[in-house]
């Protein structure tokens, strides 16, 4: 990205755009190098022009939400980076009984689930727990015991490399096991969720339980990026680790986790690359005994 590109970027977002950003601040893991570009869009015009910018400079992006899902390397991202705020990260009602949300892709799962106890708005407290944006948890068809989010998606608004703005319908939408039908290189910045009327107090019970059964499966002392491998048909990739020997595995200042072995903490000076090293271990080991090939959950994003 040459000193034209960085000035072009500023203009789109003035005060929005920061450039060589450690991403290490950001991500859940607290790893990674800088990313050459992080912009923060806030509205739907701005992201707009920004996709449309990058597409005819032929900059290479990624929209990342909350971080909370991804490993960066350590030499960092080429290109920008893009999270959503503001008006692209909120969330407003609507519907004859005000049962239906609309919500920016930005808006964190935490603050969703903070305004449905509030407004008495049930359906989505399976997701208590779960890290990261709406948008990331739609793209992923993100869930937790049994449920997830393309149940209650009635809609996706998304925009294309482009800059287009392009808009799927229920009918539209496939979803699947950490999956969805949605195109890749396009920025979820809102989606139409359905819920129920509910109670203030039992959906606030209902979060605090959810949140209890996470705590005491998961390892939330250190740092980490929740699940780093999906689940194979059948079986648990924390199951097969445990079972290859690997909990409590070490490298660097990286650890599979002694209490859930399908999560890597970062114990403390933790290098992106030997987070990568001990997930490429993990994945050899069990291939190597069970013949499975592990599917990383987790992004992996920049160089290392």
């Amino acid at each position: 990205m040459d000193e034209r590109q960085r000035s072009g970027l500023s203009e789109i977002i003035p005060g929005g755009t920061a450039f060589d950003s450690p991403m290490d601040r950001v991500t859940a893991y607290r790893v990674g190098g800088k990313a050459e570009a992080l912009c923060c869009p806030g509205e739907l015009p701005v992201l707009k022009r920004l996709l449309h910018y990058l597409y005819t400079e032929r900059i290479p992006w990624v929209v990342v939400g909350k971080c909370s899902n991804l490993l960066v390397g350590d030499k960092g991202i080429k290109g920008a980076v893009i999270i959503l705020r503001d008006r692209l990260a909120s969330v407003e009602q609507e519907g004859t009984e005000a049962r239906e949300l609309i919500v920016g892709g930005g808006l964190s799962v935490a603050d969703l689930l903070s305004y449905c106890r509030i407004n008495g708005l049930s359906g989505i407290e399976f997701m208590a727990g779960i890290p990261g944006t709406l948008g990331g948890a739609v793209f992923m068809n993100a869930g937790a015991w049994g449920l997830d989010m393309g149940s209650v998606v009635m809609g996706v608004m998304t925009v294309n490399k482009n800059g287009e703005q392009i808009i799927f319908k229920e009918g539209d939408l496939k979803f699947s096991y950490r999956a969805s039908s949605i195109p890749e290189e396009t920025v979820i910045y809102g989606a139409g969720i359905r819920l129920q009327r509910g109670d203030s107090d039992r959906i606030a019970e209902m979060i605090a339980v959810n949140l209890k059964r996470k705590k005491e499966k998961q390892p939330l002392d250190y740092p980490s990026a929740g699940s780093v491998f999906k689940n194979p048909p059948g079986d648990y990739a924390g199951r097969l680790i445990e079972k290859a020997g690997l909990k409590g595995a070490r490298i660097g200042g990286a650890m599979i986790s002694q209490k859930h072995g399908n999560f890597i903490v970062n114990t403390g000076g933790a290098r992106a690359s030997d987070i990568l090293a001990l997930m490429e271990l993990a994945g050899a080991r069990v291939k190597e005994e069970t013949g499975i090939t592990l599917e990383t959950e987790i992004k992996i994003l920049g160089e290392f």
